[in-house]
This record gives C-alpha cells, structure tokens and sequence, in this order.
C-alpha cells in the first residue's frame, strides 16, 4: 500500500492506494484519507484506510474450493460407499415417482426461500392450474421450478454460464425482470436471517464471471476423477459462495445440485424445508471452513427421506 498525492488548486489531497492481481485482472483499491493534512493526522488516517482496505481485499479473495488440496484415496473411498448406499439410481425412477419428486422439491425449494404457496396450493397449481389467493410472483416461480425440473432431465449439459443463465431464466420469466441476468455493475448481495445478521455476502460483482468460470473449470478437470456427490456440493456450495444473481440463487444452485446427480445417473435431492436450518449450517462450513462434510450428511439424509417418500 503507498501514499498519493494529488494537487487539486493549491490543495493536496491524499489517498492510499492498493493493487493487486486476479489472473489477467489487476484491481486497485484507493481511500481518500483528506486534504493538507499535517503528518501525525496523516498517519493516524492511513492506519484507519488500511484496515479497511484489508477487509475489502479479503472479500476480494478468490473463493477456492476445498479440493485445491488433492483428497486421499481413504476419503475419497469414503464417499463413493455414501454413494453406494443411495436407495435408487435415476433409472429406477418411475413417471410417477418423477411427479411426486417434482411437486415436493418444487414446495420445498420455493419455501426455503419463503414462498407462502402450501405444498397443497403447489400440487393444485401444476396438476390442475388451480390458483389460490396468494402471491403471483409465487404462483409464477412454482411453475418456474417444474419447468427448470424437465429442462435438466433433457439437456445433456453438465454446466456452462449460458446453462446457468437459461435456468435462471426459466424460473424467473414470469415474476422477476432481471431473469436470466447476472448482478449489474454496483449489484452487491447479502444474505440475512430472520434477525437482520448478515449470513453471507455475495462475492463482489466485478468478480462474478471470474469466479463463475473457475466453478467450471474446476468442474469439467475434475468430473470423471471425484465422486458424484463431491462434484455436486462442492458446484452447488461454490455457486451459493458466489451468488452471481441479485435473486435467486438458492434455488438455481439447488436445481445445479441436481443436473450435476442426474448426468452422473444418480437420483435428484429434495432438500426439505424442515431441514433450512441444517441446510444453512452446512453452507456456513463450507464457507468457512471449506467442510463439506455436513453437506455429504445432509445429501444423504435427504436421499433416505426421499426413498421413503417415492415408496
């Protein structure tokens, strides 16, 4: 970090200022710390400046995922017998089953983000196109997911940005302007709990395609060496990390989630709504702690209830 000055009239201004590279991209940081200052408040400012440009490069970080360090055969043993254990595979799924699947997770998934449609109102929307007195933005993302749902059963695309994009579009169309779209210039989100604490935040806009590309690229090197199951928490968990749009992103990344386990030949997960506290918590430790552990526990736990579910 150093020093500028600049000669404004007969003021000086100063700021500090502060570079640093991402791939081919160099980012500069800059803080007015104030005009004609003496060298003791000159000082003073530039501590101030530099703890808050330290904070700021640290959400600049990229977000890597925990498998920058190779895992060992031990753990990666582990988790292919987790995968042994899931009741069905995807062909074992039934027209039937798929109907019940689709109604459940379009409830769940919607209700995690606070859709006030009953898992009865959903089942009436998409079987009967029965519209109850409730929200049409609601109403509209409801049929969003199911479609989004057939979408990744016939597309043979793992992941790109164009795919991410489209489903995006597909859920959101009909209640937000912005479908389709990533965060504009400026956009910056946060993620918060009932109380108003800050959850999480988005990664800088700037930086959303960069890392969105890297999310891919790590997945398309690494998709025929890792389990299925790590494949798709690290994408879903990378992509919530990320949070390249101003909304919607809980629901995009858990329909990723699924194409990843569907064209591995693996079942889709429902994430219940029961389960959001459990569900957030294993994005915190992934977060925070790069553990995908209780993602693993939830993915299976989830795979349980949902074969008791399907019969």
């Amino acid at each position: 970090m150093h020093i500028e000055k600049r000669k404004v009239g007969k003021r000086i201004k100063y700021y500090l200022s502060h570079s640093f590279r991402e791939g081919l991209k160099v980012h500069k940081i800059r803080k007015f710390l104030g005009a004609d200052l003496n060298s003791e408040l000159l000082e003073e400012r530039r501590q101030k400046a530099e703890h808050l440009i330290t904070e700021e490069i640290n959400r600049y970080k990229i977000i890597k995922d925990p498998l920058q360090v190779k895992l060992s055969e031990a753990e990666i043993k582990f988790v292919r017998s987790l995968e042994a254990k899931i009741p069905a595979k995807i062909a074992h799924l039934s027209d039937k089953q798929w109907i019940i699947f689709s109604e459940s997770f379009t409830y769940n998934t919607n209700a995690i983000e606070g859709s006030e449609l009953t898992s009865k109102e959903v089942r009436e929307v998409l079987e009967e196109d029965k519209w109850p007195e409730k929200s049409k933005a609601d109403i509209a993302e409801a049929y969003g997911v199911k479609e989004a749902l057939e979408f990744i059963r016939k597309t043979k695309e793992h992941i790109s940005i164009e795919l991410i994009k489209e489903i995006h579009h597909i859920i959101f169309k009909n209640s937000k302007h912005f479908a389709g779209n990533l965060r504009k210039p400026g956009q910056e989100v946060a993620v918060k709990n009932q109380l108003g604490h800050v959850l999480h935040e988005g990664a800088p806009q700037s930086r959303v395609l960069f890392l969105l590309q890297e999310m891919i690229d790590w997945y398309n090197s690494n998709k025929n060496k890792y389990p299925t199951l790590i494949l798709a928490a690290v994408i879903h968990n990378q992509f919530e990390n990320i949070h390249p749009f101003a909304d919607g992103n809980g629901r995009i990344g858990r329909i990723l989630l699924n194409n990843i386990l569907l064209k591995h030949g693996l079942p889709p997960i429902n994430i219940e709504l029961r389960n959001r506290a459990e569900y957030y918590a294993s994005l915190q430790a992934y977060e925070k702690n790069h553990d995908l552990r209780p993602t693993l526990e939830l993915f299976m736990k989830e795979y349980k209830q949902m074969s008791s579910q399907l019969g």
